[in-house]
């Protein structure tokens, strides 16, 4: 009988390929014969774990950004075991999002999919909103942090903050994958989104 792990290792197996095909070709392109190909499986063993492109999506959405918010807690295990101000840990993580490298632009295909078929699909809108829920949280977190440091105006709001740091992640994403990776430096433009709100010392307030 196969082990969990094997059918683990399959379902990724297959939603890899959907996600290369996806950034590559776009939704309507990515068919379950044009996945099962790009996958080296049979179209009628997707249709064993996945029951149509949608679900398939959202598996394919939820591994992408799983693998990206592993590297995002890496970032941030490393930067504060490094004493890191957390504007400086907040502009690592970030820096993950934006479509830099192959991984990191199939990422961002994937989830500028998700985002264009969670228009008319309400289950995908609901993950998207999750997902976004999320990332807003977390961002809005390190602004708190900031603040209770000294490191933010405390009478900033952090969560309107937060949603305009992100605001400019998107659009730098945008014009990353339209203008390629090495257009502008886009770390540095992304450092003074983060510096706007990061206005104090570290440390200013212990």
């Amino acid at each position: 009988m196969p082990r969990l792990a094997d059918h683990d290792q399959r379902r990724a197996q297959i939603a890899r390929a959907f996600q290369r095909l996806l950034a590559a070709e776009g939704f309507a392109a990515a068919s379950f014969a044009r996945v099962a190909a790009e996958a080296g499986v049979s179209v009628g063993l997707i249709q064993h774990y996945f029951a149509g492109k949608d679900v398939l999506l959202r598996f394919a959405y939820d591994d992408a950004t799983g693998r990206l918010g592993e590297r995002v807690r890496v970032r941030v295990r490393n930067g504060e075991a490094a004493g890191l101000p957390a504007a400086e840990v907040l502009l690592d993580s970030l820096v993950e999002l934006l479509p830099l490298d192959a991984e990191r632009d199939v990422e961002y295909r994937v989830r500028q999919g998700l985002q264009a078929q969670a228009l008319h699909d309400p289950g995908l809108a609901e993950v998207a909103r999750r997902a976004g829920g999320d990332l807003l949280g977390y961002v809005t977190a390190v602004i708190r942090g900031g603040a209770a440091r000294g490191e933010v105006d405390p009478g900033a709001d952090a969560a309107l903050a937060a949603r305009a740091v992100l605001a400019a992640v998107q659009g730098l994403a945008d014009q990353l994958v339209l203008s390629g990776a090495d257009a502008f430096p886009a770390r540095d433009v992304l450092r003074r989104v983060v510096d706007s709100v990061f206005t104090g010392r570290p440390g200013a307030r212990d």
